[in-house]
C-alpha cells in the first residue's frame, strides 16, 4: 500500500482545528502521515487521554467483517493522534493484509513472543503512519494454541508480554480469529474492552450467547472483568426485512451493550479490505468511513470518562 497523503482540510480535521484559523500553518497542497505528525508535535495538538486501552475485536462467528472494521478503526484512531498498536492474532493474517502487508514476508509473529520468549518489541513493525505499529501474523500462528497448552500460566502469556511495550501506546487493538482457544483466551484476559461485530441476522445470536457465557466465565473463574463490551452491527442493509427484525431483536436483548452507530453495508469498504487498504485511505468520504468515524465519536467519551485523572496520552512517545 502506498503511503497516504492528506489535503489541508483533512489535516485540519485530524488535528481538531477549524481550517480557516489554521490556514496560515498549512502551506502545502498535501501532507504525508509523517508530516501531519510533525505538525501535531510542533503545535502540541494531541487528543485527550484514554488511559492506555487494550481492545479486542472478537466474534466466534465468522464472516462478520471484524478485521476490516478493527483495522480501519485502529487506523482512524492513529489519524486522530493516538498511538496505536494492532496485534494480528489470526493465522490467516487478514489484519496484516488489511494494512497492506503480507504475513509471509515477516520472519517473526506473536508465536515467537508467547512460545519462544522473544521480546514483543522485536516483532513490532512500522506502518506509513508514525504512530501506528503492528504485529504481523502468518500461518505459523496456527500452532500457538497447541504450544501454549502445557505451559504454566498459559492464560496470561499475552498480558505479561505486553508489559514491555504497553506504555508506548494509547490503544492496543487485537484482531482475533473467529474461534475460541487459548490464544483468544489470552486476548480476553489482556483486554480492557471487547468489541463484538455482528451481522443483523439471527445466526449472530448464537455466537453472542456463547461469547457472553465466556466473558461471564472470565469473571467467575479467572477474576477478570472487562471495562466495556460494545456490540457493533456491521454491514447493515436496511432494505432487508430480516435485517431490520434482527436489529430490533438485538436492541431488545442487548440494549446495554449495543452501540447506536450502525455500520452500513458498503461495497467500497469490502473492496478496500481486499486491496489491503483501510477505508480511510481508500475512500474517506464513503459510508463505511463515515460510520466508523461516528462509532469512534460514540466510544471515545466513554473511554475518556474511565481514564485515570491526570493520565498522560502516549501520543507524544511515538517515533
Amino acid at each position: 500500500m502506498d503511503a497516504p497523503t492528506y489535503s489541508p482540510k483533512q489535516v485540519a480535521e485530524m488535528l481538531g482545528v477549524p481550517l480557516k484559523s489554521f490556514t496560515p500553518a498549512l502551506k502545502q497542497d498535501s501532507y504525508t502521515g509523517a508530516e501531519v505528525w510533525a505538525l501535531r508535535e510542533q503545535l502540541g495538538l494531541f487528543p485527550a487521554p484514554l488511559g492506555r486501552r487494550k481492545q479486542l475485536f472478537l466474534n466466534f462467528k465468522g464472516g462478520t467483517g471484524k478485521t476490516s472494521l478493527s483495522t480501519s478503526y485502529a487506523w482512524r484512531l492513529a489519524e486522530l493522534g493516538y498511538t496505536v498498536l494492532i496485534i494480528d492474532l489470526d493465522s490467516q493474517g487478514h489484519a496484516t493484509k488489511c494494512l497492506g502487508y503480507e504475513g509471509e514476508d515477516f520472519d517473526q509473529t506473536l508465536l515467537n513472543v508467547l512460545v519462544r520468549k522473544a521480546p514483543l518489541s522485536e516483532v513490532i513493525q512500522k506502518t506509513s503512519l508514525p504512530n501506528l505499529d503492528f504485529v504481523p501474523s502468518n500461518l505459523t500462528m496456527s500452532t500457538v494454541d497447541l504450544a501454549l497448552m502445557p505451559m504454566a500460566g498459559r492464560e496470561f502469556k499475552l498480558r505479561n508480554a505486553l508489559k514491555e511495550v504497553e506504555g508506548r501506546y494509547d490503544v492496543i487493538v487485537f484482531d482475533a480469529p473467529p474461534s475460541f482457544g487459548l490464544l483468544n483466551l489470552n486476548a480476553l484476559m489482556a483486554a480492557n474492552d471487547l468489541f463484538v461485530p455482528v451481522l443483523a441476522d439471527f445466526l449472530s445470536f448464537h455466537g453472542l450467547k456463547l461469547l457472553f457465557e465466556t466473558v461471564q466465565g472470565l469473571d467467575e473463574d479467572l477474576n477478570h472483568v472487562l471495562d466495556h463490551v460494545f456490540i457493533v452491527v456491521n454491514s447493515f442493509n436496511a432494505t432487508f426485512r430480516l435485517a431490520k427484525e434482527a436489529l430490533e431483536a438485538l436492541q431488545t436483548h442487548y440494549p446495554e451493550y449495543l452501540l447506536p452507530t450502525i455500520i452500513r453495508q458498503c461495497t467500497k469498504f469490502a473492496q478496500a479490505a481486499s486491496e489491503g487498504r483501510p477505508i480511510f485511505v481508500a475512500d474517506p468520504s464513503s459510508k463505511g468511513a463515515t460510520d466508523i468515524e461516528s462509532l469512534i465519536q460514540h466510544v471515545l467519551p466513554r473511554l475518556r470518562a474511565g481514564a485515570a485523572p491526570g493520565s498522560d496520552t502516549g501520543a507524544q512517545q511515538a517515533g
